[in-house]
């Protein structure tokens, strides 16, 4: 079986681990954000802030850890594996702070493709910034656009959730899915 693979994408603080968090309390699978592991694990091994220091790296292991998610999501024996972020989150940020990329990048995104995407617009009522979260609100705002055009430039069809409640948004992106 190979299950529908579902990525809940957008800005920084949009709301997507809440969602993600709430779909896992109702029985959903779901793949943890896990750039914040790469951050941890980088100052356990030194670098303080690895996206500032080195983008490039710390976009490699998230492309790599990304893409594991992925593979690991298609062995699963559920009908569907909700993902916190997907692969082309990572050219957006580098297209964001204005690096260059390998063309593995690019190929990568091509030939891992998600079922689905969600997509949360910026929202200043819930945003918050902490130790992980170096960006503010307007950066945030940009980010969302990079999102929106990498996504669409690998074809995607994206789904915006609205501004409401985790719960009242968890439901909107199942009743898309036809699992409520």
């Amino acid at each position: 079986m190979n299950p529908k693979k579902i990525v809940i994408t957008g800005g920084p603080g949009t709301g997507k681990s809440s969602i993600i968090n709430h779909l896992k309390s109702r029985g959903f699978l779901c793949y943890e954000e896990i750039s914040r592991q790469v951050t941890l694990q980088a100052r356990k091994d030194g670098i303080e802030q690895l996206f500032l220091t080195k983008p490039l790296l710390f976009s490699k292991k998230l492309l790599e850890g990304r893409k594991q998610q992925y593979l690991n999501a298609t062995q699963e024996s559920g009908n569907v594996v909700f993902l916190d972020r997907g692969l082309p989150d990572v050219l957006a940020y580098m297209d964001f702070i204005g690096d260059d990329y390998p063309n593995q990048f690019i190929e990568t995104c091509e030939a891992h493709q998600y079922d689905y995407v969600f997509v949360l617009a910026p929202w200043q009522e819930i945003f918050t910034s902490d130790s992980e979260r170096y960006e503010n609100f307007e950066q945030a705002i940009e980010i969302h656009h990079h999102l929106l055009k990498t996504y669409m430039r690998f074809g995607y069809q994206l789904i915006d959730v609205p501004f409401e409640t985790i719960e009242k948004r968890s439901d909107f992106v199942l009743e898309v899915l036809n699992l409520q």
